[in-house]
């Protein structure tokens, strides 16, 4: 079953090609994304990635954690269940 990743200290330079490239290295991605600013088209410095397992998932945690992609150490989490939120303002 497919295990999402949550991805946070991107660098400005980091696409979600290059997400997923670099966790590829620890199995198959299903899905990356870097989430970006709806007016600039910026990163927002964060992502997720969807690994095809959970042991997958676990290995890039402890593989990619804290290691650097463009310039900046990751931090990598298993991504929390979407939850209801009420509509931004």
């Amino acid at each position: 079953m497919p295990s999402k990743l949550y991805v946070s200290n991107l660098s400005q330079s980091t696409t979600s090609d290059t997400l997923g490239a670099h966790f590829a290295q620890c199995g198959k991605v299903m899905s990356a994304a870097v989430l970006t600013e709806k007016d600039t088209g910026r990163s927002r410095g964060f992502g997720f990635v969807e690994m095809s397992s959970e042991a997958e998932a676990q290995g890039a945690i402890t593989t990619l954690d804290q290691k650097d992609l463009d310039g900046n150490s990751l931090t990598v989490k298993m991504a929390k269940p979407r939850t209801d939120r009420a509509p931004r303002l």
